[in-house]
């Protein structure tokens, strides 16, 4: 069944809590020295300020969405969003850095109720394969809107008013989904869901907060102690979850998702894909204002090309799927990106920003519909649990990526700086640091530091082009359209 003009115009209501989503963290970098300096937030304040909203999303996405099949998808994406509404007015009005971490921490909550219901609802509202792809296309673009807008509206926000005004920005679009949403977007609740097993949520959370804080703090400060064992404990609770989940008539996740090869194939080439861009995207940022000495602000310009680029492989990657196989897409996709990454090894400015402007429209392209597939191989009772360990592998893969490949950079640096022999111990050990700490140290290490932290850079672009190669074969192979499959499947 086609969707009609209601579905499209809901599509558009769905789309602002994406836009909104995305678009905060953004805003909230370029706000946080006022609102540090304002609420006499020291750098462990500062930290939870970032991170709360994070820690708490990834934790609460796996409950919220499975909440959501049980309650109604509709109900649990109106009550985030009046809950989304007033932690944004806490928040901006905040008199201490406390009170604005509590913020955080309900806007994280409210924020894992929005996504699943989200793409879930799109599932419901979306009958048609073709433009199911399409609507995710769209969703997924924009995400990327708001990332690429971001910076530009919270710049000319902060210029002109106070740190506060960055948080209110939600306040209407919040405002609009609750009067719209219950007028475009339908119900869907499964009833036959049973009751939510509130051991499973200890354990989700259990589970996810302390490898998101571990692989987080591995990014931040190395190797260490306290995060490796976060981590290891995290995985541990994660088999007595897994485990928990087998003896449930109604589990918080389907674990008979994961033998459907199409639905593993699709998460494990998202997760990898999330690695790589992040690890990627930590090693340009730093580029082009560690080598190249730009401003944030310029080289965030310097960047806006990839975020363009990936825009257009979303919009682009239903259309071509409607005529070649999702496998096929899929993989012409990666490739383009393993391309780009490889080019990013040319050296200077002008490779790099070639180099991921390919990279970011290649992974457009397989990035919407591996969420298709995903969908497409649970029953629609199940879509809200789908899209929210979508989403949570997708927070995993982030910081994944940091973690890994950032440390990948940061030991290949160390190795690769040529040091004067006669230069003391203390200073030596500062510029093997990192390239910014070189770059303090005087103009003759900051060059020795450039030429390593390229070198780091290159390193990380070959890990990632292989990884996407691989990730092609993957998807050439495991995607691959079955002879019986009619031309429904194929245009998924």
């Amino acid at each position: 069944m086609k969707a009609t003009k209601r579905e499209w115009t809901g599509l558009a209501v769905l789309a602002l809590p994406t836009l909104l989503l995305s678009l905060d963290v953004s805003v909230l970098y370029l706000a946080l020295p006022s609102l540090s300096a304002d609420l006499g937030a020291d750098s462990t304040e500062q930290l939870w300020i970032l991170d709360i909203y994070s820690f708490l999303l990834a934790g609460f996405l796996v409950t919220m969405g499975t909440l959501g099949d049980r309650i109604g998808r509709r109900k649990l994406l109106l009550i985030g969003g009046a809950a989304f509404t007033v932690a944004s007015v806490l928040a901006a009005y905040s008199t201490s850095p406390e009170m604005l971490i509590a913020s955080r921490a309900l806007l994280g909550v409210a924020g894992a109720t929005l996504m699943p219901s989200t793409m879930a609802l799109i599932r419901n509202m979306f009958h048609d394969p073709a433009q199911l792809a399409q609507a995710i296309g769209l969703w997924f673009s924009c995400f990327m809107v708001g990332m690429l807008i971001g910076p530009v509206v919270g710049g000319l926000l902060l210029e002109r008013f106070w740190w506060g005004s960055a948080f209110l920005l939600g306040v209407p679009v919040m405002l609009l989904l609750l009067i719209a949403g219950p007028l475009l977007l339908p119900e869907y609740r499964d009833t036959a869901a049973g009751k939510l097993d509130l051991l499973s949520v200890g354990l989700s959370l259990a589970t996810t907060l302390p490898v998101v804080w571990g692989l987080k703090e591995l990014a931040r400060q190395g190797w260490a102690t306290a995060p490796v064992a976060a981590i290891l404990a995290g995985l541990l609770i994660g088999i007595g979850f897994i485990r928990r989940q087998q003896q449930l008539e109604h589990p918080l996740l389907d674990l008979q998702l994961f033998r459907k090869g199409k639905f593993s194939a699709a998460l494990g080439i998202s997760v990898a894909a999330g690695v790589v861009m992040a690890g990627i995207s930590l090693q340009a940022a730093l580029f082009l204002q560690v080598v190249e000495e730009l401003t944030p602000f310029q080289a965030g310009l310097w960047l806006l090309p990839q975020s363009v680029a990936m825009i257009l492989g979303l919009s682009l990657a239903p259309r071509i799927a409607q005529r070649l196989p999702t496998s096929v897409t899929a993989a012409i996709g990666l490739t383009i990106s393993a391309a780009g990454l490889v080019v990013v090894t040319g050296g200077g400015l002008a490779f790099l920003v070639t180099g991921l402007t390919l990279t970011s429209f290649g992974i457009g392209m397989p990035m919407a519909l591996m969420m298709n597939l995903m969908l497409a191989a649970a029953p629609p009772e199940r879509a809200g649990s789908v899209a929210a360990l979508a989403e949570t592998s997708g927070e995993g893969g982030v910081a994944l990526g940091v973690a890994l490949l950032g440390s990948l950079g940061t030991v290949v640096y160390r190795n690769q700086l040529d040091l004067p022999a006669a230069l003391p111990d203390d200073i030596a050990r500062q510029a093997t640091e990192s390239a910014v700490a070189a770059h303090q140290l005087g103009s003759d290490l900051a060059v020795a530091a450039n030429t390593a932290f390229v070198s780091g850079l290159n390193v990380v672009a070959v890990v990632g082009a292989v990884a996407f190669l691989a990730c092609a074969l993957l998807a050439a192979v495991a995607l691959k359209e079955a002879p019986a499959e009619d031309k429904v499947t194929e245009s998924v």
